[in-house]
């Protein structure tokens, strides 16, 4: 449930990072390899492309970050349970 959690706060940060800088790796890469036309269409007077790169990109680093937060976690609850 915590990875959820962490999931959601970072795709969230990365997501309004996103907003303000259009051009953070790797959704605008995804993006152009994806060969859909850009389009001038606003969704709540942001660019529609804009807000699929921050999907992309909060997405991405939220799994990565979810997959850190996990191991770490694993590692930290086996090193507290005494070995039998």
């Amino acid at each position: 449930m915590r990875g959820a959690i962490v999931f959601l706060v970072v795709f969230f940060l990365i997501f309004l990072a996103t907003i303000a800088y259009a051009d953070l790796p790797p959704g605008k890469q995804i993006y152009s390899m994806l060969n859909v036309a850009s389009t001038d269409y606003q969704v709540l007077g942001i660019p529609a492309t804009t807000l699929i790169v921050a999907v992309f990109n909060g997405v991405i680093y939220g799994i990565i970050v979810w997959l850190i937060y996990s191991i770490a976690a694993r590692m930290r609850k086996s090193k507290s349970k005494p070995q039998t």
